[in-house]
């Protein structure tokens, strides 16, 4: 199986200008290709999950890597996919996310030796002559055009501003730049983006002849890795001081049943041939096939040593034993009266419960465990001296659990 084909068959691969040339080049690992991220935050997510497991697998094909940072365009904000405006950041706030981007980056892809690069595209959209600007792109594009793009028609009727509605050329204009400047040949992006990259191929054959080779590949990253990247409290982040390696095993060994194996395809670096034999799994070993992708991934983004110890914690979690890397919560000496607390305070302070009268709910309903046991009674009370040492494993529901320690 060619990588081409490989790409395809792990669902990753949504819409191509030209298939048969496209492939033939990534095959051959002659692909210099950019996939661009936002740095809107001082850590990559899942929902960047995709992107960095294919430039990881293109580049092992011997292909080049461009991580495209949108230090400029960060500036001006992306309408594909959004309701309102961006908030806008300083240039200091976008390098440093920039240099946090890299650093965690590095664990898929190899910068050394120039393998693999990491622009930002402020380096050539802040210095642009305004007017220059138009004259040199603007006529390559036309206004009704633009309009008729998926991004666009989800905002004119909320209401889109003119800095945004400029989005479109700047990405275009950044892939005009790296073909320039690094002989990048081709661009891949979420199905939100398709629009916007079509104007950056045509903007390269406009400018430089029909002959030259700018290809576009768009892929599920958005239908599937923004789904992937966001859940109910937030985003699940790649650094472990915002998401610990446990809290990311969690996540992915939670993925609904009917999501497992489209994970594993798309992410994993299993072959392919060992996850089709799961297609026949069910029941408990659904719950295996959980466990090997939050591993797998896991250890690809913290390492094996720490993709280890969550297994063991998630396993010690379900069995009764001691997770010790699970989620804390410290009692303070003010949490207690007469050295006691009750349910209710414990379910509230540990954040598994945003109110009393919802944790008495939970409660009532019989979704509260703690150290594996039902708790029914919303008037139980549990003794500092209980919640000393290693705590207690308090779980409300099947995925969310915290060890109560009183400090």
């Amino acid at each position: 199986m060619t990588i081409y084909e490989e790409l395809k068959a792990r669902g990753l691969i949504a819409q191509v200008t030209n298939e048969e040339e496209i492939s033939k080049m990534v095959n051959e690992g002659k692909a210099v290709f950019y996939i661009g991220f936002d740095p809107t935050a001082d850590s990559l997510h899942v929902g960047h999950f995709m992107a960095l497991c294919l430039m990881k697998r293109l580049q092992e094909a011997g292909n080049k890597p461009i991580a495209l940072i949108g230090g400029g365009t960060g500036m001006v904000g992306d309408p594909s996919g959004r309701s309102d405006m961006r908030q806008m950041m300083t240039v200091d706030i976008i390098q440093h996310n920039c240099d946090c981007f890299k650093k965690q980056m590095s664990r898929f892809i190899d910068f050394s030796d120039g393998k693999a690069l990491m622009v930002n595209n402020a380096d050539w959209l802040l210095e642009l002559n305004y007017i220059d600007f138009l004259r040199e792109v603007g006529p390559h594009f036309s206004v009704n055009r633009m309009l008729t793009a998926e991004c666009y028609k989800q905002r004119m009727e909320r209401g889109l501003s003119f800095l945004e509605f400029n989005y479109m050329i700047m990405q275009s204009y950044d892939f005009y730049e790296l073909f320039n400047r690094y002989g990048c040949n081709m661009q891949f992006g979420g199905d939100d983006q398709w629009s916007n990259m079509l104007g950056g191929t045509e903007l390269i054959r406009r400018k430089l002849g029909k002959d030259a080779h700018a290809m576009t590949i768009t892929l599920l990253l958005n239908s599937e890795g923004n789904k992937m990247g966001k859940t109910q409290s937030g985003a699940v982040w790649l650094d472990p001081e915002k998401t610990s390696p446990f809290d990311f095993f969690q996540y992915w060994r939670n993925v609904g049943d009917a999501d497992v194996l489209k994970c594993l395809r798309m992410l994993t670096f299993l072959p392919i041939e060992q996850i089709d034999q799961m297609d026949s799994w069910e029941g408990s070993q659904l719950n295996e096939a959980k466990e090997i992708l939050a591993y797998e991934l896991t250890k690809l983004v913290h390492g094996e040593e720490e993709a280890e110890r969550a297994k063991e914690s998630a396993r010690a979690l379900f069995t009764g034993g001691n997770a010790a890397d699970m989620p804390t919560c410290e009692l303070e000496e003010a949490d207690f009266i007469d050295e006691k607390i009750d349910i209710l305070a414990i379910l509230q302070k540990a954040g598994l419960a945003p109110t009393r009268s919802e944790a008495r709910r939970n409660v009532e309903q019989g979704g509260v465990t703690v150290e594996g046991e039902a708790v029914s009674d919303a008037k139980a009370v549990f003794t500092k001296e209980q919640l000393s040492g290693d705590g207690l494993v308090v779980k409300r529901g099947k995925k969310k659990f915290v060890r109560v320690v009183a400090k």
